[in-house]
């Protein structure tokens, strides 16, 4: 009993004082966000993995592209994925696209690329060039969405001169003050169709007694946010320091944290949110957390190449490299403190050890007489088991090959009777075809006989005909169609959003958008193919094809295989 008592106050001790330097500066729900925020981070090469994915999928699209036009749009997706990623790439291609605009006379793009480049500007510091940019366009021109770009960008540009110039001066006043003109300009010009709708109308009521409208409207459009684009983070970020400015600290530190989640998951290399939530968790005095996130922060922006934020980090990171030096003495100091303490635990080790040894060999005997009895045993129950397991993969192998038989089956019997039904639907539409055509070499043949070319002439210029024909043409087809797939229009609006499901007019089987997708079901995946088979321009089927995978619940990279096994047969 003596001996458990000094060892127990011993140990309550040892942990007592290891605890005494843990900080607890928030709340449970909060701490429990922390962590998962810290399992985030330590998969972001995970996410920077995904982000070389897509812009690896846009390189294969890119070689497609044909026209100016094309190339265009897509050096914006390019872009977009560039954006917050990788100023230099970004610049590529704001580039790219203005001598695109350029070479097409499209003033309104031109400007539009121009406000992109000022922003790139900004964000990477080069304050000044990115306001020569901007005083290069016309404001009054501009349309309505453009011109709230143009204010935003004005803004973001001299909140960034106003941190540049430092706290406390008669410049950086300056700056902010027209920073706040150019929001009031937003304000006005704003409307609720704009992407970032949302954080324009948060700082319009920041500070503001109205204020609670738009946190409202920010909670209810975040509650089914999935928090992995550069939007869910700005808009979380919005609705955290309106939170922050009515004083509710737990909810503010709660949309920080996910406005960082959204960041890290969109591989954002200008982020703002983990900069902000490091700061305060250093204040609170969790060092080492504020230490990774601060330091993550300061490795994209090193990435970004954004020069204002770096010189803002790096100092935040001495000040905390200096905090760690003191509590690394502190610490010291507190080793010393109980050194005894270690000391005695460590007699205390030997002489059990000793006792453990002695108890041991007492026991080490009659382990040795059972270990022989089970080796014995786990002999015959390692011959058990494997005879056991080779059986198991017998069958194993044998329902895997069943399986693949029937899946066979089944696609040689799907296979079977889609050639019968359209090599049917094909010998009628030719013999169709034929009969149409005598008719109408004999019509053309008694016109003239007598004469009636003017006649003639009209029957051959009415592009009606082909155009009836054309309609004829697709309602045999969607009849077919739908008489091998009953349930495809159905099973195909599963898999599209709930409030963009595809809606047949009156006496339609089929739209060309279900077209497009009923030659993809019939295998036909290629978008020239089926532009022929439609009589429409591959870009149209293009565009179409991508409209549609926007407005699907499932990866868009798997649309195009899922829509190839919908609907059954029809027997």
């Amino acid at each position: 009993m003596h001996f458990k008592a000094i060892l127990s106050i011993t140990i309550i001790c040892l942990i007592t004082i290891s605890r005494s330097g843990i900080a607890q500066p928030v709340s449970a729900n909060i701490e429990t966000m922390l962590n998962q925020l810290d399992s985030l981070l330590a998969q972001k090469d995970k996410f920077v993995a995904m982000k070389a994915n897509k812009i690896e999928e846009l390189r294969k699209m890119k070689r497609k592209a044909i026209t100016e036009e094309e190339e265009f749009w897509l050096n914006k997706l390019f872009y977009d994925e560039y954006m917050v990623y990788d100023s230099d790439s970004a610049l590529a291609y704001i580039y790219k696209n203005l001598e695109i605009a350029s070479h097409l006379n499209n003033p309104k793009w031109a400007a539009q690329w121009k406000i992109e480049q000022a922003f790139i500007y900004t964000a990477t510091g080069f304050l000044k060039e990115a306001l020569d940019v901007l005083q290069e366009i016309k404001a009054d021109e501009l349309p309505p969405l453009l011109r709230t770009d143009y204010y935003g960008q004005m803004m973001y540009l001299y909140s960034h001169y106003g941190q540049y110039s430092g706290d406390n001066s008669q410049q950086s006043e300056s700056y902010y003050a027209k920073e706040r003109s150019y929001r009031d300009s937003v304000f006005i010009h704003t409307t609720d169709n704009h992407p970032l709708y949302l954080w324009y109308k948060g700082w319009q009521y920041y500070g503001t007694p109205e204020a609670g409208k738009v946190i409202e409207l920010l909670r209810q459009t975040l509650a089914t946010s999935p928090f992995d684009t550069r939007r869910d983070a700005m808009n979380a970020y919005i609705l955290s320091l309106l939170y922050r400015e009515n004083g509710n600290e737990e909810e503010y530190l709660r949309y920080l944290i996910l406005s960082a989640v959204a960041d890290i998951r969109s591989a954002n290399h200008d982020i703002a949110s983990l900069e902000e939530l490091g700061k305060i968790l250093y204040e609170k005095g969790d060092i080492d957390r504020a230490y990774s996130y601060l330091n993550y922060c300061l490795g994209c922006v090193q990435l970004y190449k954004n020069r204002i934020r770096m010189i803002s980090l790096s100092s935040v990171l001495d000040t905390i490299h200096k905090t760690y030096e003191q509590r690394n003495k502190i610490q010291e100091a507190k080793l010393h403190q109980y050194l005894f303490l270690v000391s005695l635990l460590s007699l205390i080790l030997l002489a059990a050890i000793l006792f453990i040894r002695i108890q041991i060999r007492k026991v080490k005997e009659s382990r040795r007489n059972l270990n022989e009895m089970n080796q014995v045993l786990n002999k015959h129950v390692i011959e058990l088991e494997e005879a056991q397991k080779q059986l198991a993969d017998a069958n194993r192998q044998l329902q895997l090959l069943n399986s693949q038989l029937q899946e066979t089956n089944t696609e040689l019997t799907e296979s079977n009777y889609v050639k019968e039904e359209y090599i049917g639907y094909i010998f009628n539409i030719c013999s169709n075809y034929i009969s149409k055509l005598d008719e109408y070499r004999k019509n053309i043949n008694r016109k003239v006989k007598t004469g009636m070319v003017d006649e003639v002439k009209k029957m051959t210029d009415v592009p009606s005909f082909i155009s009836n024909e054309l309609k004829e043409f697709y309602r045999n087809f969607d009849a077919i169609f739908l008489h091998i797939y009953p349930d495809f229009v159905s099973d195909f609006n599963s898999l599209l959003q709930p409030d963009k499901q595809i809606v047949l007019k009156e006496g339609e089987l089929l739209n060309t958008e279900l077209r497009i997708y009923a030659l993809v079901r019939l295998g036909i995946s290629d978008s020239v193919k089926i532009a022929e088979f439609l009589h429409c321009s591959p870009q149209t089927v293009y565009n179409s094809r991508l409209k549609t995978r926007s407005k699907s619940i499932i990866p868009k990279e798997q649309f195009a295989e899922t829509v190839k096994a919908l609907g059954k047969i029809k027997n």
